[in-house]
């Protein structure tokens, strides 16, 4: 109790620019200090601590000008008796937090977000790391993965012989790339040769072709699977009954193939598919005309 009573007063004590100036001046790191303007520190509202914890932490930020631009000092003040062991990593999330409502509020670049750790615990000196990347077994891995650019898969840029190669992927890799670029039937000869490998299940064969007529740009759905159910016999009766049926009720109908079948099983059956594939739940979404409500139904 005296710790948090502490911590609210001390909070309105650094609610004040000029106190918390003094606060900036006498602890920010040197080099941090020198690159911050704190003639424009600014208080902003708002708090990044869950409702839940706020018997624990309370926090305030300033928002100021720095020599590499738009930036941001966010003190966290720690009141409970045993320090948090995870606090380095509590940092790092409040200050990307303070990042997504800078961007929310139309700015186009990062700012730079200080964090700074308050602490009037029990134990002395503080027991934990404040470098976030020492919370992991390997901080040297950490560092490298996380100062680094993330693994980019740029589908668009990929020769399509060298997705051919892809395995069980090919053919989903293959139509995502090419799905809004062209007509897909000219892709007949890959798909066939895709298909006849046997990388897939008969059931992920179907969701493709769901995705394929549902999503593809081409002049003619039911030439191309009937086609395809000729050229790959293993799924041939499959293939068929989905070309009689964009037959008999036209493209538009045969798109909603599967969607009157028990309120969207159907495409539920395609959807978890296709994710089950690695589509990206977006592309999903898409594809299918579900929800996320309805996806959500896939975990249960």
């Amino acid at each position: 109790m005296k710790h948090w009573l502490f911590s609210g007063r001390f909070r309105q004590f650094l609610s004040q620019p000029e106190i918390a100036r003094d606060f900036m001046e006498l602890h920010l790191p040197a080099a941090l200090r020198a690159i911050c303007d704190l003639s424009t520190l600014k208080l902003e509202s708002g708090s990044f601590v869950e409702p839940d914890l706020r018997q624990y932490f309370s926090d305030i930020l300033y928002s100021l000008k720095t020599s590499e631009g738009a930036g941001y000092i966010h003190v966290l003040i720690e009141h409970q008796s045993s320090p948090d062991r995870h606090m380095a990593f509590r940092l790092i999330r409040y200050a990307v937090a303070a990042m997504q409502r800078h961007i929310e509020a139309g700015h186009k670049k990062l700012p730079l977000v200080i964090p700074v750790l308050f602490y009037v615990g029990k134990r002395s000196p503080y027991p934990y790391s404040m470098r976030w990347l020492d919370e992991f077994d390997h901080p040297e891995v950490a560092e490298r993965l996380y100062s680094g650019a993330f693994p980019l898969v740029d589908v668009t840029v990929i020769p399509d012989d060298d997705i051919m190669n892809h395995r069980s992927m090919a053919a989903l890799t293959l139509l995502q790339k090419h799905i809004q670029q062209r007509d897909i039937a000219t892709l007949a000869d890959r798909l066939v040769t895709l298909l006849m490998a046997d990388y897939l299940s008969s059931s992920q064969v179907m969701a493709l072709i769901h995705y394929l007529i549902q999503a593809g740009e081409t002049a003619d759905s039911e030439a191309l699977v009937r086609e395809l159910a000729q050229r790959v016999p293993q799924h041939g009766d499959a293939l068929m009954t989905i070309a009689e049926q964009l037959e008999q009720k036209g493209i538009e109908k045969g798109i909603q193939l599967g969607r009157q079948q028990g309120r969207n099983e159907g495409k539920l059956e395609v959807a978890r598919s296709l994710l089950e594939m690695g589509m990206p739940r977006e592309s999903v979404l898409k594809a299918t005309g579900l929800t996320e409500d309805d996806l959500a139904q896939l975990r249960h």
